[in-house]
C-alpha cells in the first residue's frame, strides 16, 4: 500500500515540475517578448530606484539623452532637470505619490548643453520597488508650434499695425477681415465693413478694372493696380493694390496703399510745373539754366533782351563771357557761389554791343536736373536813382539834423519815425526813447483835446498851427509852437517844433513889469488926488459924529473902518509908485518873524488858528529892511489864516539853504491853489479871496524882489500851500 501511494506521489511531483517547466518557458517567452519591446521602443523607457536613480534604460533612453547606456545607469534624474523650477518638480512628485501614476512635460538639459524639451508618463512600483518612466522627444514639435504661434501673432500683429489696408476677401470680393488702417481709410467700423464688399466702393470708372484685376488674381495667383474708392461720405480715395490668392483657408488678400496724396502732388507737381514753364516764359526777369562750366543750356526771352542777344545764339554762349575774370569781387562771388550752393549779388555785366550793365541776380545750384539756376533783374537805372536819392537824403539828412527847430517825422497812429536833436532836447529824452511812440504820449491829459482838434484840422486842411503844452522824459512842461503839414512823402507827415516856454515867461515877465509900470504910473496920479479929498472926509465925518444921535452911530462906524480901508489900499499904491528911501542893515531874521507872530497871533486866535514856529539854530544876520520884511510877514501870515476859516496850524519854518542863502517856510492847511493859479500870484488885483485886492502879495513879491530873494509857492489842492521865501545873507550891490 505504502508502495502505492509512494508511485502515485512520484507521479504528481513528475506533472508539477512538467508544469512549473512550461510555465517557466512560457514567461521566459513573455520577458523575450518584453525585452524586445522595452529594447525596440520608439519612445524611451526609464527605470527608477527609490532615490530616482537610473536603474535600466533602452536603447531610445540613450539616444534621448545622448549617453551611453552605462553612464546613463547610477545617475540621478534631477541631474537633468535643472532647468525645472523646484515649485513645479516639488508638484509633479507630489502628484506621482498621491495618484501613483502622472503625465507632463518637462525641459532636459544634457549633459552636452542641449535641451530638449520632452512628454513623461511616470508609474510609481511598476517593478515591485521600481518606478516606470515613458519619455518622448517634442522639441521639434515643440519648436513648431512656437513657430507657428511667433507667425500667426506676427501676422495678426502685422496685420493690425501695417500702415497700409490690409483686406482678406473671398472670389466674389466680400470683405472676410480688415485691418484698423483699412478702416481709417474708408472712416468705417470693422463690424460694418464685415458686411460689404468691393464692389460698393470701387468708382464706376475703375468697375472694369476690378474685374480685371480679379480675372488675374484667379488666374496667376497675383494681381497690381490702381482703383478709386468712394467713400460713403462722397470723398474719393486713390489706392495702390496687391493681391496674392490663397493667403489663408483659401481667402485672397490685398493690400492697399493710399496715394491720393501723391495722386493730388503729382497733379500739382504737374500744374506747377506747366506754371513754371509759364513763368519762365513770361518773366520779366531775365533766366538762364546753366552747367558746371558755365555754358547756358536754357534761357527766356527776358535773358534775350538784358543780354542783347537773340536766343539761339545767347544759349550758346558761356555765362562767364560776360563778365570780368580779373575782377576781385567776381571772383569773390563765384567761390561763395561753389562753397555755399547759393548766391544772391550784383556785378557788371559787359553786353555784346559794348555796354555795361549793372545787373542783381540770385543763383542756386543744381535745381534743375543738375544745372544751376541764375535770375537777372537790370538795376543800372535803379543804381543812378540811388545814387541820386541818397545824395538828396544826405542833403534832407544835413537840414534835418541841424535845423535850429525841432523835427519829427509821423507816421500811422501819429507815431513817431524819426526825430532830429533838437527835438530830442525838446523833449530831454533820447531818439530810442521817442521813436515808434505815439506823439500824444508827451501830451499833458488836459491838452490832448486840443491835440486832437489840430490833427483834425490837419487832416482836412493838409496842415496845421497852434500852440500846446508837452511834458518831457523828465517831467516837466514846456510850451511849444507846433506846426503839421500832412504826408510830406506818403504816409509820413511832418511835425516842426520850437520851444517858446522862455519867450513866454519873458513875454509874462513884461507884461507883469509894464503892469506895474501902469499900476505905479496910475498910484502916483490917483494916490494924492484921493488922499486929498479923503482927508476933508475923515475930518467933516468925525465932526458931524458928534452932532448925530446914538441911532445912526453904526453907520459912522461902518464909514470909518471902509475909509480907513481906502486909505491902506492908497498907502500900497504909494509903495508901487514911489521907490522907498531903504536902509538896509544886518538884521536877526527870527526876532522879526517872532515879532510879526506876536504882532498878529490875536487875529490867530480870532480864527482858532495856531502858529507854530520851527528856527533852526545859529540862523546868521541878513541884510535887510525891518519893517519892509515885517511887512511882507504879515501879508502871508494873514492868508495863511484867512484860508483856514475852520482853524488849523500855520508852521513857520527858518532853516540855513547854504552859507549864502537862508529860507523861510509858511505852511498852511487851507484848501490850496491850483497850478494853473499859482504863476498869477503876484500879478496887480489878482487875488483868491473875496474881498481882495492883490495889491499885498505884490508888494511883498517887490519888497522881496528888492532884497535880492525871491518867493516860490507849493501847493496841493485839498492840503495846503507853502510860501518859501529865499533871501540872501550878503546884499549884492548893483552897479550903476
Amino acid at each position: 500500500m505504502n508502495n502505492d501511494l509512494s508511485h502515485r506521489g512520484e507521479q504528481d511531483l513528475i506533472i508539477d515540475v512538467k508544469s512549473l517547466e512550461e510555465e517557466n518557458k512560457r514567461l521566459k517567452e513573455q520577458l523575450s517578448g518584453y525585452s524586445i519591446i522595452f529594447e525596440r521602443s520608439l519612445d524611451a523607457i526609464v527605470i527608477f530606484n527609490k532615490e530616482g536613480r537610473f536603474v535600466e534604460v533602452n536603447e531610445a533612453a540613450c539616444q534621448l539623452f545622448e549617453m551611453e547606456k552605462k553612464e546613463l545607469i547610477g545617475q540621478p534624474f534631477t541631474l537633468f532637470l535643472e532647468l525645472v523650477p523646484p515649485d513645479i518638480l516639488a508638484f509633479q512628485q507630489s502628484m506621482l505619490h498621491k495618484f501613483g501614476s502622472f503625465s507632463d512635460e518637462l525641459l532636459l538639459k544634457l549633459m552636452n548643453g542641449k535641451i530638449k524639451h520632452i512628454e513623461f508618463s511616470m508609474k510609481k512600483d511598476a517593478f515591485s520597488q521600481f518606478d516606470l518612466a515613458i519619455m518622448r522627444d517634442i522639441s521639434s514639435r515643440k519648436a513648431l508650434e512656437r513657430e507657428r504661434i511667433i507667425n500667426e501673432f506676427l501676422f495678426k500683429d502685422v496685420f493690425n499695425r501695417a500702415v497700409d489696408s490690409i483686406i482678406i476677401f473671398d472670389e466674389f470680393g466680400r470683405f472676410i477681415d480688415v485691418n484698423p488702417a483699412f478702416c481709417a481709410s474708408l472712416n468705417l467700423e470693422k463690424a460694418k465693413l464685415l458686411n460689404l464688399s468691393f464692389q460698393q466702393f470701387v468708382a464706376q470708372e475703375c468697375k472694369d478694372d476690378f474685374v480685371q484685376l480679379l480675372t488675374e488674381l484667379k488666374e496667376k495667383g497675383t494681381a497690381k493696380g490702381e482703383l478709386s474708392f468712394v467713400r460713403f461720405d462722397g470723398t474719393v480715395k486713390m489706392f495702390e493694390l496687391t493681391m496674392t490668392s490663397n493667403v489663408y483657408s483659401g481667402f485672397y488678400m490685398a493690400i492697399m496703399r493710399d496715394v491720393t496724396e501723391k495722386k493730388n502732388m503729382e497733379i500739382k507737381l504737374q500744374k506747377s510745373e506747366e506754371r513754371f514753364r509759364a513763368m519762365f516764359e513770361q518773366a520779366h526777369e531775365a533766366i538762364l539754366i546753366w552747367n558746371d562750366y558755365g555754358h547756358i543750356v536754357n534761357a527766356n526771352p527776358a535773358a534775350s533782351r538784358t543780354f542783347e542777344l537773340p536766343l539761339n545764339l545767347l544759349v550758346r554762349r558761356n555765362l562767364l563771357d560776360f563778365i570780368d575774370h580779373n575782377d576781385e569781387k567776381v571772383c569773390h562771388v563765384f567761390q561763395q557761389f561753389r562753397k555755399t550752393g547759393e548766391i544772391r549779388d550784383e556785378l557788371t555785366f559787359h553786353m555784346p554791343n559794348g555796354e555795361d550793365k549793372q545787373l542783381e541776380f540770385t543763383m542756386k545750384q543744381g535745381v534743375i536736373d543738375g544745372y544751376h539756376l541764375a535770375i537777372f533783374r537790370n538795376v543800372t537805372e535803379r543804381r543812378k536813382m540811388e545814387k541820386e536819392l541818397q545824395e538828396s537824403e544826405q542833403k534832407f539828412r544835413s537840414i534835418f539834423d541841424h535845423s535850429m527847430n525841432g523835427i519829427v517825422l509821423w507816421g500811422d497812429e501819429y507815431r513817431i519815425l524819426d526825430v532830429n536833436p533838437i527835438a530830442c532836447e525838446i523833449f530831454q529824452a533820447t531818439k530810442q526813447q521817442l521813436l515808434n511812440k505815439p506823439f500824444v504820449n508827451w501830451v499833458p491829459e488836459k491838452e490832448q483835446k486840443l491835440f486832437y482838434k489840430l490833427i483834425k484840422q490837419c487832416e482836412q486842411l493838409g496842415n496845421a498851427y497852434a500852440e500846446m503844452t508837452i511834458v518831457t522824459k523828465e517831467g516837466e512842461q514846456k510850451i511849444i509852437e507846433i506846426s503839421l503839414k500832412k504826408d510830406i512823402i506818403p504816409n509820413v507827415g511832418m511835425m516842426m517844433l520850437r520851444d517858446i516856454t522862455e519867450k513866454k515867461e519873458l513875454e509874462w515877465q513884461l507884461r507883469k513889469s509894464d503892469t506895474l509900470n501902469v499900476v505905479g504910473e496910475l498910484a502916483a496920479g490917483i494916490a494924492h488926488e484921493i488922499r486929498n479929498p479923503m482927508t476933508a472926509l475923515k475930518g467933516f465925518i468925525q465932526l458931524l459924529q458928534g452932532s448925530i444921535s446914538e441911532d445912526y452911530s453904526m453907520y459912522f462906524n461902518v464909514i470909518m473902518s471902509e475909509l480907513k480901508r481906502i486909505e491902506s489900499i492908497i498907502t500900497e499904491f504909494l509903495v508901487l509908485a514911489k521907490p522907498q528911501a531903504v536902509q538896509y542893515q544886518q538884521n536877526d531874521v527870527c526876532k522879526i518873524m517872532k515879532d510879526t507872530i506876536d504882532l498878529i497871533s490875536a487875529q490867530a486866535m480870532m480864527h482858532n488858528v495856531q502858529i507854530i514856529a520851527d528856527f533852526e539854530e545859529h540862523i546868521p544876520f541878513i541884510y535887510c529892511e525891518p519893517n519892509q520884511l515885517k511887512q511882507v510877514f504879515i501879508n502871508i501870515l494873514k492868508n495863511a489864516i484867512e484860508v483856514m476859516p475852520k482853524g488849523g496850524e500855520v508852521h513857520v519854518r527858518i532853516q540855513n539853504i547854504d552859507l549864502h542863502f537862508i529860507r523861510i517856510s509858511v505852511t498852511d492847511q487851507g484848501c490850496g491853489i491850483p497850478q494853473d493859479k499859482i504863476k498869477k500870484l503876484g500879478e496887480p488885483f489878482y487875488t483868491t479871496k473875496e474881498r481882495g485886492t492883490g495889491l499885498g502879495l505884490m508888494v511883498s513879491y517887490k519888497i522881496i524882489e528888492e532884497h535880492q530873494g525871491r518867493i516860490n509857492v507849493e501847493s496841493e489842492v485839498g492840503v495846503g500851500t507853502t510860501f518859501h521865501i529865499t533871501l540872501p545873507i550878503e546884499r549884492v550891490e548893483k552897479e550903476g
